[in-house]
């Protein structure tokens, strides 16, 4: 009986996130309330405060599943490129995935759109470096180790990467946005190719 309650948790949880989710995506955190959200999930408003303290909760766990997925699959791309004539092409096709993340709409409105203004700016930029640096941080470190980058510059050389990837990001999510992907891309391995 214990684990069929548990299953039916687990279930009302994702379909929770799930209905949430794509409400996010479509209307935006403002625009999307605690009342839709049970609407579209078939529950009352007892049974998503019994899974989530309040709505930012909620789009806090939406938007953390949204980076681990993005950066998963980042450094998923990072390990199917690895180019043992190239150490570069590794790292880069990991950052192209980011790139292409960024125009993804949930990632795009729930991530980079309404994650600023919900999360706040600083809470923001510690859980976007918390999660994001670490992969920058070991793409960086496996370019130094191969002689491309110096040793002692691996966190700075992260940290100003991730910066960078992070503003293209946000002008990918203009409209129409003032640069493509592929100028984007081809613009940080420039730079990325040119550290030293």
């Amino acid at each position: 009986m214990a684990r069929r309650s548990r299953d039916q948790a687990e279930q009302t949880r994702a379909r929770i996130v799930m209905e949430a989710t794509s409400l996010f995506r479509d209307q935006g955190y403002a625009a999307t309330s605690i009342d839709e959200i049970c609407a579209r999930s078939g529950i009352t408003k007892g049974a998503l405060f019994h899974h989530f303290k309040n709505k930012k909760a909620l789009f806090l766990e939406i938007w953390t599943s949204l980076q681990m997925q993005m950066d998963a699959a980042a450094r998923e791309a990072g390990i199917a490129n690895v180019d043992k004539d190239d150490p570069y092409h590794a790292f880069l096709a990991g950052c192209r995935v980011y790139l292409e993340w960024t125009v993804r709409p949930d990632y795009q409105k729930i991530v980079l759109f309404d994650g600023p203004s919900v999360l706040g700016l600083e809470t923001w930029h510690q859980l976007d470096y918390s999660l994001g640096l670490r992969n920058m941080q070991t793409g960086v470190g496996y370019l130094a180790k191969r002689g491309l980058i110096s040793q002692d510059r691996v966190e700075a050389v992260a940290i100003l990467l991730q910066g960078a990837l992070n503003g293209v990001g946000f002008a990918l999510r203009r409209t129409p946005p003032p640069i493509t992907l592929d100028e984007a891309h081809a613009a940080f391995e420039a730079l990325v190719r040119a550290i030293r």
